[in-house]
């Protein structure tokens, strides 16, 4: 048998989101990987254009397409489950270096340093690109189904808005101010 990393990647499509809300509109993992990788993309730009950083967009953007890669093997655990202590953090931390590994060994030897890189290489800068790129994609969430009038969401939104303020992240900043309140508006109204 070949190697088995591809096709591991390609069940990210099994791997529902979001595990203990009431959605109305079901998120998987390879839709959310796709849309972080988007506003990553974005706020490399967006750092690079406005607030004299260096970023090397396209990488921002590979990091975060493969942000979550370990889920394939660890699921998405819960946010709330995730961070609720230190112990948690810690653990859940080793238990997604141990999938990144298995992941990797899922490779051929002669592809171990550039997926290893990608996997878990990222500098502590693209990491927070990743980072904010993620948190908005998770208010994104909040925002549809809130307007889809799914009140579930709605004490994620505020946090997340919160998280995303105590970031400190301009380019976030930038992004929610110039192009979340499209996010809002009808399919006539971004179109036309």
């Amino acid at each position: 048998m070949g190697s088995t990393f591809f096709a591991l990647l390609f069940r990210q499509k099994y791997i529902k989101r979001w595990g203990l809300m009431r959605n109305t509109i079901e998120e998987n993992l390879v839709e959310h990987s796709a849309e972080t990788a988007f506003i990553a993309h974005a706020l490399a730009v967006i750092g690079n254009k406005y607030y004299g950083k260096k970023y090397n967009e396209e990488r921002i953007a590979l990091l975060a397409l493969y942000h979550d890669a370990a889920e394939i093997i660890t699921g998405d655990l819960p946010t709330p489950v995730k961070y609720y202590s230190e112990e948690m953090r810690k653990s859940y931390k080793q238990i997604e270096a141990s999938a990144e590994k298995m992941l990797l060994e899922k490779l051929p030897k002669d592809f171990h340093g550039i997926y290893g890189d990608i996997l878990s290489g990222a500098s502590a800068e693209e990491k927070r690109m990743v980072k904010a790129a993620d948190k908005i994609c998770a208010l994104i969430k909040c925002m549809e189904e809130i307007k889809g009038g799914n009140r579930e969401f709605a004490n994620a939104e505020e946090s997340t808005r919160r998280s995303l303020t105590e970031m400190n992240c301009p380019e976030a900043e930038y992004f929610m101010e110039n192009f979340l309140p499209a996010f809002g508006e009808t399919l006539d109204e971004i179109s036309f």
